[in-house]
């Protein structure tokens, strides 16, 4: 209701509706970004594309820049470029040898590529190196690559994950999704009210990043 008179007094300030619901829009996007968090960023794509044209230019500068070339892969994936990402990653292995973070995105862009096996022991070399490395998404990754093909091998890395204890809401509710994709609505459920319950345990500063996942979570639990 109070949307709807607010939406009466811009419209009689500027004397056009359709303006009107514009600006509206504009005024709920940016109280969204400053006090909830719901909806996605509109420059996070901008800044994204601005950082991957920095870093190959710093390449092309110096092609053997290690960091550069893992941030660059690390942005790609940002931006589902995963074939470019891994011909960033293939070839550093001497070097990235003991880096989880290095193995779980090779695995990742395998993963998303269709390549099920090397990307499974990219992820497991990840996952040997540090079980927690990126909230248990290497898990995820896996179950969800691997539902549909082999489904007893994607419970197995589900009930992993589950084991890991994630502190990540957005990690509970892909859970729950792959759950869903492979017909369990009560472990699909249960995963959805474990989002919930651990978006209950941040502190405050971290529950405006996590906030979407919670919310899209209760909505799911219904």
């Amino acid at each position: 209701m109070k949307l709807f008179f607010l939406f009466v007094l811009l419209s009689w300030l500027l004397g056009n509706p359709f303006l009107a619901l514009i600006v509206l829009l504009v005024i709920l996007y940016l109280l969204d970004r400053r006090f909830l968090g719901i909806t996605p960023s509109l420059m996070k794509p901008f800044r994204r594309r601005g950082r991957v044209n920095r870093l190959r230019r710093q390449l092309l500068v110096n092609p053997h820049d290690t960091p550069s070339k893992s941030e660059l892969a690390h942005e790609l994936i940002g931006m589902r470029k995963y074939e470019e990402a891994r011909g960033l990653l293939a070839g550093m292995e001497e070097r990235m040898e003991n880096s989880a973070e290095y193995w779980s995105e090779l695995g990742q862009c395998e993963l998303a590529l269709g390549w099920l096996e090397e990307g499974d022991r990219h992820m497991r070399t990840a996952l040997g190196i540090n079980p927690r490395v990126k909230f248990g998404m290497p898990y995820l990754l896996l179950g969800d690559a691997w539902a549909g093909r082999d489904d007893e091998k994607a419970l197995a890395y589900l009930r992993e994950f589950q084991d890991a204890h994630s502190s990540s809401c957005e990690a509970y509710y892909l859970l729950g999704r792959i759950y869903d994709r492979l017909g369990d609505r009560a472990a699909s459920k249960q995963a959805y009210r474990d989002c919930i319950g651990v978006y209950r345990t941040l502190p405050r500063y971290m529950k405006r990043r996590e906030r979407r996942w919670a919310l899209l979570a209760y909505y799911r639990s219904r």
